[in-house]
């Protein structure tokens, strides 16, 4: 077989998870993994810790409830349902558990954006960031590619906050270089120009780097840690830095995305964001097609630079 036409041995952010989430279990008792009737039967975690795996159904608000319950009694609950779901559905108990009382559970949610494409708006967020940013206390990551994804889902195993974990759909990518842990910035390409992109997530980050590939002179800064704590300290780096013009490149609204918090952290400079707007999709299609609809893709970034 040529390597061409080999296939990719790259996991998805959502199954990067399960499998990390099962390797990790083997040496801490404390790790439990619930599920909302998403699990499958393939489920890595279910397979080798089944007394450990709950599948709670549709019920992603209790689910959150009881993962808060387990964690006060020294469990280090990780819960997974669909973003909209987990954010827009079970909001209140996120607000209120994993916020107010700031019980130690983490939430990972596939599906965020528009990765749902023809499942429709019912199975889209695009305002995740913006309600969960609302929540003090909640460190939010956004990993790009398997590496960065598995980063996350160590250091949050070996943590003790609410941590709130965003992903794609099915699309597997290879992240940026990392040592350890994702850093606040990590500084993917300087450039010689005064403009530099901020890449969020997977799809950010992939149209990043092809903006990268066919404007060498920009520079670009990947963000993982994307709550308003993680991100004012990220303001502090890209105010030291040269760039007089950042553009930041989300699959979210521009209300209460990272654009428009880093616009409010770092007034002396241009920040610009290259988002998913505020209209709804008005026709289905693949992930890319929606995306397309929505003004965000490789054109408008490099429109908007």
């Amino acid at each position: 077989m040529e390597a061409d036409d080999q296939v990719s041995t790259v996991l998805s952010g959502r199954d990067a998870y399960r499998a990390e989430l099962a390797e990790l279990a083997r040496h801490d008792p404390r790790l439990l993994c619930f599920e909302a009737d998403l699990g499958g039967r393939k489920h890595p975690f279910a397979q080798e810790h089944p007394d450990r795996f709950f599948n709670l159904g549709i019920a992603e608000a209790t689910m959150i409830d009881m993962a808060a319950a387990l964690a006060s009694a020294g469990y280090r609950p990780f819960v997974s349902t669909f973003a909209p779901f987990a954010t827009l559905r079970a909001a209140e108990s996120m607000k209120l558990s994993m916020g107010y009382m700031g019980a130690g559970v983490v939430v990972v949610a596939p599906y965020s954006g528009v990765s749902g494409a023809w499942f429709g708006t019912t199975h889209h967020c695009l305002e995740d960031l913006a309600v969960v940013q609302s929540f003090p206390g909640i460190t939010i990551a956004a990993p790009h590619g398997e590496a960065e994804t598995r980063a996350v889902i160590r250091a949050a195993a070996a943590g003790s906050g609410p941590v709130y974990v965003r992903t794609g759909r099915s699309a597997a990518a290879v992240s940026l270089p990392l040592d350890g842990e994702p850093p606040l910035v990590n500084w993917a390409s300087s450039g010689s120009s005064d403009v530099c992109l901020v890449s969020v997530g997977e799809v950010g980050t992939e149209l990043a780097l092809e903006a990268c590939a066919r404007r060498p002179d920009l520079g670009h800064a990947h963000l993982c840690f994307v709550d308003h704590a993680s991100l004012t300290a990220v303001a502090s780096e890209l105010r030291r830095s040269r760039y007089s013009r950042f553009v930041v490149v989300e699959e979210h609204r521009p209300a209460g995305g990272v654009a428009s918090t880093l616009a409010l952290l770092v007034p002396e400079v241009a920040v610009v964001g290259v988002n998913a707007g505020m209209t709804w999709p008005s026709e289905g299609g693949d992930h890319g097609e929606v995306l397309s609809g929505l003004g965000l893709d490789l054109a408008h970034v490099l429109a908007a630079v």
